[in-house]
């Protein structure tokens, strides 16, 4: 049986990754990059990268192709756009990623350590309100939660 992290190490030998100073760069760069979070709506309302979009991990094959009540227009026509792939931590998007070069995204990329690794190098983050978030709060927020309860048995 395969765990989480086997899936996300076997999906890291066809996806690449990029830090967030990369993605910094890429910003400045490229006016058609298309940022795609996702992680779930309250997790991107709370704080987000300006200029990404959400689209749940739960619903992302369907928010890629055309005629689902799930579509994302500017997704679906972006098979041949740069795509960043972002969540929380950089575990998601790689999976997240895998997917939609199966379904014929030419480039797409992860980003490595996710919204986390972008807060660290005190990079802005937004609320949906479009405030910025204090790079503290964001750091509060966007720490693991595990509770005891979810660990695996020891014995």
């Amino acid at each position: 049986m395969k765990r989480y992290t086997d899936l996300v190490t076997e999906a890291l030998t066809r996806v690449r990754e990029i830090m967030p100073w990369d993605l910094t760069e890429k910003l400045e760069q490229k006016t058609d990059l298309l940022l795609v979070d996702v992680r779930e709506p309250a997790e991107f309302q709370a704080m987000h990268i300006p200029g990404s979009i959400n689209v749940p991990r739960g619903i992302l094959e369907s928010s890629c192709d055309w005629d689902y009540d799930d579509t994302i227009p500017e997704l679906a026509a972006g098979h041949a756009r740069e795509i960043v792939v972002i969540c929380r931590s950089g575990n998601r998007s790689v999976l997240a990623a895998d997917v939609m070069q199966q379904m014929g995204f030419k480039d797409v990329v992860s980003l490595k350590t996710g919204v986390r690794g972008w807060n660290e190098f005190d990079q802005p983050l937004i609320d949906a309100e479009g405030n910025t978030v204090d790079v503290d709060a964001a750091d509060e927020a966007l720490a693991s939660r595990v509770r005891p309860d979810q660990l695996r048995p020891t014995s």
